[in-house]
């Protein structure tokens, strides 16, 4: 599993943040929560996304897959605006056959919403940041 390094949104430092890790990352310069981005597979999407102890936001896409390039920013974006709620994983079908197969993945990009690692909310399609925002909203407050 690798980590990412992502400028802290507040302060502008550079943190290295883990793939999977127990809790939520925070910057090590001003203490505030980070977007928690990451990509995960077959081999590790356990770790990466179930076990998460926030919202993880599932994105099933394919290098391939127009809108799925399209709708990638906009899940960037809610992840910077949910930092310390929401975890975004990507998964890439074509390179996690069996994370497909298991999710019964007919279309991409296929959201899904998971808490403890099930999946409480799923959609297909893209869709703009203001949707996508407002849909993990009202799972996160349903789920609160």
């Amino acid at each position: 599993m690798a980590s990412k390094v992502i400028e802290c949104p507040n302060c502008g430092r550079k943190n290295r943040i883990p793939a999977a890790a127990d809790g939520i990352p925070h910057c090590g310069n001003c203490h505030k929560p980070m977007p928690w981005m990451a990509e995960a597979g077959d081999d590790d999407f356990g770790d990466v996304a179930e076990r998460a102890n926030i919202l993880v936001l599932v994105d099933m896409w394919a290098t391939w897959c127009g809108p799925c390039r399209q709708v990638s920013p906009a899940l960037e974006q809610v992840a910077r605006d949910l930092a310390g709620k929401v975890k975004l994983v990507k998964v890439d079908v074509d390179k996690a056959p069996k994370v497909s197969e298991r999710f019964t993945i007919q279309a991409v990009p296929t959201l899904m919403l998971m808490r403890d690692g099930k999946v409480v909310a799923r959609r297909a399609g893209a869709a703009p940041a203001s949707a996508l925002r407002s849909w993990t909203d009202e799972v996160l407050r349903g789920a609160a």
